[in-house]
């Protein structure tokens, strides 16, 4: 299992590489398929609750699927999202962290925000829980942003999430996830701080890159652009099914050899004795 020092010093060496997951099954398949870092996004609130945003996911919900996360994948640094509005101050955070840490046997934790939530940080840190930052595009904040849009965009924006970049760096985190800015804004991110950076959207010159498990394996009905599908499950998913319907309308499924058998010489028996 890959550790935070670790993690930290892959930095300059190669990429490390980042999935979310809900899941046992996709914990499993994850860890089976030699990925670095399972991380239990708070998106699992649009990719298996069904919300439009991540706001509504609550630390029960967060807990809930990252244990799920654990017996899946009992070998792979795992990472657990503070959800909306769980982290508004250190003694909050810290009970938190608590039971994320415990209740999940998770690695670490991540937090979106900058310089507005150093404090958390170094309250996180100091009790030795590695921290993830997350800067750029930030979920929990669409609503502020007037949505899903592309960030740091203009010189005073850049600016803003270099000094982010460099207060998370210099106060210890792990690394640094950077979801949805300019290519050459993220290279440039990456070169000034120490600590390696995840991309999301935020082009090929990271450290490491995340997708969410539904979009890299093209399990979403729409994909964003940042996103590439590595297979075509919910095509298959979908054919699949269709086989089966098909399949049991046709009475072809079960077959003989997916039925159990009763041996003649009972079932005779059976009807020799039975009264109805």
């Amino acid at each position: 299992m890959l550790t935070s020092p670790e993690l930290r010093a892959l930095k300059g060496q190669r990429p490390s590489v980042w999935i979310t997951a809900y899941d046992v099954v996709q914990a499993q398949v994850a860890e089976e398929a030699g990925i670095d870092v399972i991380l239990v996004g708070d998106s699992l609130g649009m990719t298996t609750m069904g919300y439009d945003t991540t706001i509504p996911v609550t630390l029960d919900d967060m807990i809930h699927h990252a244990a799920m996360v654990r017996r899946g994948a009992t070998h792979t640094m795992m990472i657990v999202d503070f959800p909306f509005l769980t982290y508004p101050d250190i003694p909050t955070a810290l009970r938190n962290a608590a039971r994320i840490m415990q209740q999940t046997l998770a690695n670490g934790v991540k937090l979106e925000g900058g310089r507005d939530i150093i404090a958390v940080v170094d309250a996180l840190i100091r009790e030795k829980i590695p921290v993830i930052g997350h800067l750029g595009l930030t979920p929990q904040s669409i609503h502020t942003m007037g949505g899903y849009k592309v960030q740091a965009k203009t010189s005073a924006a850049i600016e803003r999430l270099i000094a982010d970049a460099r207060e998370l760096s210099d106060h210890g985190v792990s690394a640094i996830v950077l979801e949805g800015i300019p290519d050459r804004v993220a290279a440039f991110v990456t070169d000034h701080v120490d600590a390696p950076t995840v991309g999301i959207g935020a082009g090929s010159h990271v450290d490491g890159q995340v997708l969410v498990f539904h979009d890299c394996l093209g399990l979403s009905p729409n994909l964003p652009k940042f996103a590439r599908p590595f297979a075509h499950v919910r095509d298959d998913m979908i054919h699949g099914l269709e086989d089966y319907r098909n399949a049991v309308l046709g009475r072809s499924f079960p077959s003989d050899a997916e039925t159990y058998h009763i041996p003649d010489r009972e079932w005779e028996r059976f009807l020799a004795e039975y009264k109805d």
